[in-house]
């Protein structure tokens, strides 16, 4: 249960990052809301971090946690951000995937 818990938490780093990044292109009003689902998004994604972190290492817990953040962010930026796709980068991207994969299996 606390790998699914750390999993959500690291989708709702996701969401405060995509958040932050819409509320600063928006103007107000709108931006209010943005940064409104940035801050949800936080405090939800931190205390999940928290509880899974009571029963997982904490190191690991925080190297999936930001590594769920760092790939998920990197593909909604793609996504949606248009933001820019080359080799490398995926390449990238599917390392970090493979690590936090690694970091599952040799933590139990």
């Amino acid at each position: 249960m606390s790998w699914i818990i750390l999993i959500i938490a690291g989708f709702f780093e996701v969401g405060f990052a995509a958040c932050l990044s819409k509320a600063r292109t928006t103007a107000y009003p709108v931006a209010f809301w943005w940064f409104l689902g940035f801050l949800v998004s936080l405090t939800v994604s931190m205390y999940l971090l928290y509880k899974a972190t009571q029963h997982l290492p904490m190191g690991t817990a925080y190297a999936v946690w930001t590594g769920i953040g760092a790939v998920g962010t990197a593909i909604v930026g793609i996504l949606l951000f248009d933001e820019p796709t080359h080799f490398w980068r995926l390449f990238f991207i599917f390392t970090l995937i493979a690590s936090i994969i690694g970091l599952k299996v040799v933590s139990g």
